[in-house]
């Protein structure tokens, strides 16, 4: 087992912030942190105060860390299309969006994040990879682990273990990978396939694959025993004795500003307002009085807000200006099934009393708000 000190502050503020001048252009240090905490904003906001923040001109960062379980999608993707959003609000399931580009991930407990920061000049994708083939080839050499041209991992040659992305800043880059031991592998595929339909958009969609667990191949590969082997492979590389630092991403005082960083993840603003524009046309029925009702929506949404909106139904469901109204409602609102619901309710509220109309709006809000 590798030895994992907390670190004080004045000692890691020294390894993270001070190059010194002995250290040749070759970069031979490695620094490997690992994170406490289990929470996705948290570590996500970790790597950009690294990449912010730190200077790897002649250092080298193995950042090591855990998520309980939460769908976390690329930089220019669109959550409606690469995830059960309602399964997860059903089974408090985070949903996050990380700075860097790629395809959707699902992590959990059972799942081991990887990010290798390096100066730009330094970036290898394939060398990072193959330094984590090589510490599973260590634990178990019967393994049969491959690298893709397209960065991820394969577990015999069809089941992929690891997905990969980058972040290329001026004189920053790093690379950071998923690493499937023991992962929910009954929970990920149904997280990942997304219910809605009608969706079209120009964001950067994920490539569906076969997955599985490194455990399913070999029971001693668990995220324990694969952590250990990852942090001594890299200590090796870099001629260093293994050494692990446990950090605490909320320390204010090892990262100044993290907290901020942290909120600006967690807002709706970035994690669905950074959506690229897509557009949405669907049909649904609504049973109303032991009739089927048809409807037709279609909208417009440009960044997480409804720019346009049209909903058809036959002409005796709801009087003509109230639909016109309702749609135009609409149009500016979140399309978030929140707001939706309350903007409905208010909606309703300002017409004089007429049950009927009120009863058939609410169902076709409890609708809308499915769709969201």
């Amino acid at each position: 087992m590798l030895l994992r000190p907390k670190i004080r502050s004045v000692h890691l503020l020294f390894a993270l912030r001070i190059t010194p001048a002995r250290y040749e252009s070759s970069a031979k240090e490695g620094v490997i942190l690992q994170s406490t905490s289990n929470n996705v904003y948290e570590n996500l906001a970790i790597e950009d105060w690294i990449h912010d923040q730190m200077n790897l001109e002649n250092k080298n960062v193995l950042f090591i860390w855990r998520n309980v379980p939460a769908v976390v999608i690329g930089r220019h993707q669109n959550p409606w299309r690469e995830c059960n959003i309602p399964l997860m609000r059903e089974r408090g399931i985070c949903l996050a969006r990380r700075r860097s580009g790629g395809g959707t991930v699902y992590h959990d407990l059972g799942n081991i994040n990887l990010t290798f920061f390096t100066s730009r000049k330094r970036y290898d994708r394939m060398e990072n990879l193959n330094l984590v083939i090589r510490a599973l080839k260590a634990l178990q050499p019967k393994v049969d682990v491959q690298a893709t041209s397209r960065f991820d991992l394969l577990l015999d040659q069809t089941f992929k273990i690891s997905g990969t992305a980058a972040k290329l800043g001026r004189t920053v880059a790093y690379h950071h990978c998923t690493l499937l031991c023991t992962a929910n592998s009954s929970l990920l595929p149904m997280v990942l396939e997304s219910p809605y339909r009608g969706i079209k958009s120009n964001a950067t969609p994920s490539v569906p694959s076969l997955v599985r667990n490194l455990s399913d191949a070999d029971s001693s590969l668990t995220c324990e025993s694969v952590m250990d082997a990852v942090a001594s492979e890299y200590s090796a590389h870099y001629n260093n004795k293994p050494h692990v630092h446990l950090i605490d991403p909320m320390d204010e005082s090892l990262f100044p500003g993290i907290s901020q960083k942290k909120r600006d993840l967690y807002t709706w603003e970035w994690i669905y307002g950074k959506t690229p524009i897509f557009s949405l046309k669907t049909t649904f029925q609504i049973l109303y009085q032991n009739s089927l009702v048809d409807f037709k929506l279609s909208m417009q949404i440009k960044n997480g807000y409804i720019e346009e909106c049209s909903i058809d139904f036959p002409n005796h469901w709801l009087p003509k200006d109230l639909s016109n109204d309702l749609q135009s409602a609409l149009e500016g609102c979140k399309f978030c099934p929140t707001e939706t619901a309350f903007l409905v309710s208010t909606f309703v509220r300002t017409y004089p009393q007429d049950d009927e109309v009120h009863t058939k709006c609410n169902v076709l809000c409890e609708k809308l708000v499915s769709i969201m």
